[in-house]
C-alpha cells in the first residue's frame, strides 16, 4: 500500500499532476491511500522507515533547512501517529530525513549522504553510523552530498537496480560529485551505471529522473515535458524488467522533489 499526502489534491498547483499520478497507479493496479494532517507533501522525509525485519523507525524530523519554517515541519508523533500508527514502531532521537536513506532491494544496505553528520553534530561520526546500522538492520554506506542541494538527500543521487548495482546521475555536477559517489559505492562492491539527468535551477528537482517511484508492479518515472524525457524512458525500459510508466511532474518537481519524495510504503 502506497501513501500520499492529501495536500496533493487540495493544493491547486499540484492537483493536475496528482490526478495523473493516481490514474497511472490505478491503471497498474497499485493501491494507495491519502494521509491527512501533514504540513507538506514530502511523506518520505517524516514518515517512519521500514527495515528488513519489519520494524518501522521514526527518526526525529528537524532538518536544518526548515529551521525558520516550522509551519512546514510535520511531527509524526504529534500530527500523524494519533490516527495512523504502524505496528513494530521504534522512535529514535537521531535527526534524519527518510529521503536521505536509500535501501538496496534486500534492505541489507542503506546509502545515506554525509548530511547526516551536520544534522547530528553532537554525536561522533563512528557512533552515529553504528547506531544507524543497528536501527536500520543494514550496512550503512556514507556518500558525499551536494552542497548546493537544500536537503542533501541521497534519493536524488543514488537508486538501486539490484543488490550489486546502483544507478547514479549521468550529468556531471560541479567538483565531480557523481564520480566521488561512484568511487565510494564501487569501493563497497557496487557497480554504478549512469541514469539520465539534466540540471535545473537551485532547489528544483526538475531533471532528476532518478527520483522515480518503484513498486512491485511498475516503475513510475517522473518526466518534465522536454526532449530528454524520451532518453530517460528508453534508458529505464532497458534497465528494468517491470513496465515503465511516465508521469508528468513539473510543478511538484519545481518545489524540490519527485515521485519517491512524495510517496511512502506501508
Amino acid at each position: 500500500m502506497l501513501c500520499f499526502s492529501s495536500l496533493l489534491l487540495s493544493t491547486p498547483a499540484y492537483v493536475q499532476e496528482a490526478e495523473w499520478l493516481f490514474d497511472a497507479l490505478e491503471t497498474q493496479g497499485v493501491e494507495y491511500r491519502l494521509l491527512d494532517g501533514t504540513k507538506d507533501i514530502w511523506l518520505r522525509d517524516f514518515m517512519p522507515v521500514r527495515t528488513k525485519s519489519g520494524k518501522y523507525i521514526s527518526f526525529r524530523y528537524e532538518p536544518s533547512y526548515l529551521a525558520d519554517k516550522p509551519e512546514l515541519r510535520t511531527d509524526f508523533r504529534r500530527d500523524i501517529a494519533p490516527h495512523f500508527l504502524p505496528e513494530n514502531l521504534v522512535y529514535s532521537d537521531i535527526n534524519l530525513d527518510g529521503g536521505n536513506i536509500v535501501y538496496s532491494p534486500s534492505r541489507e544496505i542503506a546509502v545515506i549522504s554525509e548530511r547526516i553528520f551536520s544534522e547530528n553534530s553532537n554525536v561522533s561520526r563512528s557512533s552515529l553510523v553504528g547506531a544507524l546500522e543497528r536501527l536500520l538492520d543494514a550496512r550503512v554506506i556514507i556518500i558525499p552530498s551536494l552542497s548546493s542541494d537544500m536537503t542533501g538527500h541521497s534519493d536524488g543521487m543514488v537508486r538501486f537496480l539490484d543488490e550489486h548495482t546502483a544507478l547514479g546521475n549521468g550529468t556531471p555536477y560541479q567538483n565531480g560529485l557523481e564520480q566521488k559517489i561512484a568511487r565510494t559505492l564501487q569501493a563497497n562492491g557496487i557497480d554504478t551505471p549512469d541514469f539520465p539527468y539534466f540540471s535545473s535551477p537551485k532547489d528544483s528537482a526538475v531533471g532528476c529522473y532518478l527520483n522515480f517511484l518503484e513498486t512491485e508492479k511498475a516503475i513510475f518515472l517522473p518526466v518534465f515535458g522536454v526532449p530528454e524525457d524520451e532518453i530517460a524512458v528508453k534508458r529505464a525500459t532497458e534497465l528494468f524488467s517491470k513496465p515503465v510508466v511516465p508521469v508528468m511532474l513539473n510543478e511538484i518537481a519545481k518545489e524540490g522533489g519527485c515521485l519517491n519524495c512524495i510517496s511512502w510504503e506501508w
